[in-house]
């Protein structure tokens, strides 16, 4: 039996879903109180790490998709920057130091509510290994980045959006590709 994803569970017992006054949208409200449960979709923040002409990619050692190459990234915590959290990321995944220069890409993926903010960012210094939410780091050169084995569409998105954009400063970020 699967379980209902976090953002489709009532908060409690007394809340019941209707349309707050003034509202729009269906919402959890508590019967007592009035309080309204705002399920608002989650920010996940990372970077296309290069270093030289190669990327760093991440074997996830994590559900879901374990075992595939992704870029470093996740959830974006409370009261942290997107740029920090992204930092932050390369850190846990890859155990490394990072220098953003731009902002990539900002994807949505409205079918796991999601907003997906990728940055552009060289590694400094070049040292990386694996974190305990990765099987492996490795730098990889753009022929040879495993693209039948990347985790999610959005890796792939910032991947070839760096590659358009590789060596410039003027682009504005990207969205999802059509």
């Amino acid at each position: 039996m699967s379980k209902q994803p976090p953002s489709l569970v009532a908060p409690g017992p007394h809340f019941v879903r209707r349309v707050p006054e003034g509202d729009t949208h269906e919402r959890d409200v508590c019967g007592q109180c009035g309080h309204v449960h705002y399920a608002n979709p989650k920010i996940i923040v990372g970077a296309v790490v290069s270093y030289r002409d190669q990327i760093l990619l991440c074997r996830r050692a994590i559900a879901p998709r374990h075992g595939y190459w992704t870029l470093p990234a996740g959830f974006l915590e409370e009261h942290e920057t997107p740029q920090e959290g992204a930092l932050r990321e390369a850190r846990e995944e890859a155990c490394c130091r990072i220098v953003i220069d731009a902002l990539l890409g900002v994807y949505s993926v409205p079918h796991i509510s999601q907003v997906q903010l990728f940055y552009r960012a060289q590694l400094d210094p070049p040292e990386f290994a694996p974190g305990p939410e990765s099987l492996d780091t490795r730098l990889f050169l753009w022929p040879d980045i495993p693209w039948a084995e990347l985790a999610f569409p959005s890796v792939r998105w910032a991947l070839e959006h760096w590659h358009a954009v590789q060596g410039r400063d003027d682009f504005a970020p990207f969205t999802n590709p059509s």
